[in-house]
């Protein structure tokens, strides 16, 4: 088994075994379910992204899901977590992975990557952070996103009540299409218009 195939099944079993002792949610791993990440790598794989921003990086197992696909197309993944405990374990787990040279983590505040960030940066972004702040980034998140780009949202059907603010402001925008993907928790996909494409009706 390649080494990060390995670490991904390892990683499983600490999440859940950590999650189901640990009730504070700093401390708590909250990762994606496996087939979350396999759609993940398909997609990237699919839209050839190579500049891919994760937020809310948390032990790195979703990042090492993108990670594996963005070493396939020439890739890399900018990962952005501000705790310091859950950023100590991803970069652990990054330099055991064989993937680490894929992978930018950045410990910060993930409204000020946003902010510094130059318009469309990336070709996909995954959205997996505190959704309350979603709407506030959402500015930015449109801007960074190259045309053609994709945001990909978790949890959008496990806290349907706690995104909806969030999903209303990215449905109502004209420049973007979205579908709900009943995958894990639920992934709510939007992809950037490009000026470029025209209607073929």
């Amino acid at each position: 088994m390649e080494p990060l195939d390995a670490l991904l099944v390892e990683l499983e079993e600490f999440g859940r075994a950590n999650d189901g002792s640990i009730s504070e949610r700093p401390r708590r791993m909250l990762n994606i379910t496996r087939d979350t990440g396999e759609f993940l790598a398909v997609l990237v794989r699919a839209t050839l992204a190579r500049r891919v921003l994760e937020i809310g990086t948390s032990n790195g197992y979703s990042t090492l899901w993108l990670a594996g696909a963005a070493r396939a197309i020439g890739g890399t993944v900018t990962t952005v977590e501000l705790s310091d405990y859950k950023i100590a374990l991803a970069t652990a787990n990054f330099a055991r992975s064989g993937v680490a040279r894929y992978i930018s983590p950045v410990h910060e505040h993930a409204g000020r990557v946003l902010a510094r960030s130059a318009d469309g940066a990336f070709d996909l972004v995954f959205l997996d952070s505190e959704r309350p702040e979603y709407p506030g980034w959402w500015p930015d998140l449109k801007r960074v996103l190259r045309p053609g780009g994709l945001l990909v949202v978790d949890n959008a059907t496990s806290h349907r009540t706690e995104m909806a603010p969030f999903v209303a402001l990215v449905s109502a925008d004209a420049s973007f299409a979205t579908s709900l993907v009943p995958v894990g928790n639920g992934e709510l996909l939007a992809v950037k218009a490009d000026p470029g494409w025209s209607d073929p009706r």
